[in-house]
């Protein structure tokens, strides 16, 4: 069977939203300057700070998703009260600047956690089921291009490949063993691989957020658009998910190449 013209409009779209250029390019047009200038200011430490913000981030996130996501029936995702909540967190950081980033993206990542699982719970996920929630806390490593990507291995099906094995094995663990053992290797080396995605992200959101005269609103905004990327990110990836459902992988993967 192949996908019908509906169909392939709706893949064109996930494909449109999974390869748009990444955060730094929203981020730029709206402080009106690219953000290699906030790069530029941000302090030597700014590594560690986004690493130990980033890994944070990501267990507050797999804590979400594997033990408080909504199992209900499929309903209109709330994106814009999700919005909303994650400007409002945003504030801080603007405020505050960088030392609030340890404190601030948990909570925000969290928010977007949540969005997120409303937007695979629209397309049809089981969040009752440990890949599911799992397929949610991996829209977190599909930042989308970053400038310093290499094509090869930064596309869409490049970065669901590459974290396959990562996340086949964390779901056996949880199948077999349930949440009894979050520091089990298996579930490990997913959050690893995820954070290292996912810190890129952060890394532009920080520098933004760094800029002069950013202040609390716009932080606010610069969190809006965050937890819009991984919307995006999240409305691609679980729209791909819901027709290789009904088509097979290897077919949605064809069409998706030939748009």
């Amino acid at each position: 069977m192949s996908l019908s013209p509906a169909e392939l409009e709706e893949l064109r779209l996930a494909k449109r939203l999974l390869e748009h250029p990444g955060l730094a390019v929203r981020i730029g047009a709206l402080v009106g300057f690219p953000i290699e200038r906030g790069f530029d200011m941000l302090p030597g430490k700014l590594g560690r700070l986004v690493n130990e913000a980033s890994r944070k981030a990501i267990e507050a996130a797999l804590d979400v998703a594997l033990r408080t996501l909504d199992q209900r029936k499929p309903v209109a995702p709330a994106n814009l009260w999700h919005k909303v909540a994650a400007g409002a967190s945003g504030a801080l950081g603007g405020a505050f600047g960088l030392p609030a980033l340890v404190v601030e993206l948990p909570v925000s990542t969290t928010i977007m956690m949540r969005s997120i699982a409303d937007i695979a719970r629209s397309e049809g996920e089981d969040l009752a089921t440990p890949e599911a929630r799992l397929q949610c806390v991996q829209v977190l490593a599909l930042g989308g291009p970053t400038k310093g990507d290499d094509a090869a291995e930064t596309g869409y099906f490049a970065t669901r490949a590459a974290m396959a094995k990562a996340v086949s094995d964390a779901v056996a663990h949880l199948a077999k063993k349930g949440l009894t053992d979050k520091g089990a290797p298996a579930l490990l080396r997913l959050l690893a691989q995820i954070a290292a995605r996912f810190s890129l992200v952060v890394s532009e959101k920080a520098a933004a957020q760094s800029l002069p005269l950013v202040g609390a609103c716009g932080g606010a905004l610069i969190n809006a658009l965050f937890i819009d990327h991984f919307q995006d990110m999240g409305r691609g990836h679980f729209l791909v998910r819901r027709l290789e459902r009904l088509y097979g992988p290897a077919e949605v993967r064809r069409a998706y190449e030939r748009l």
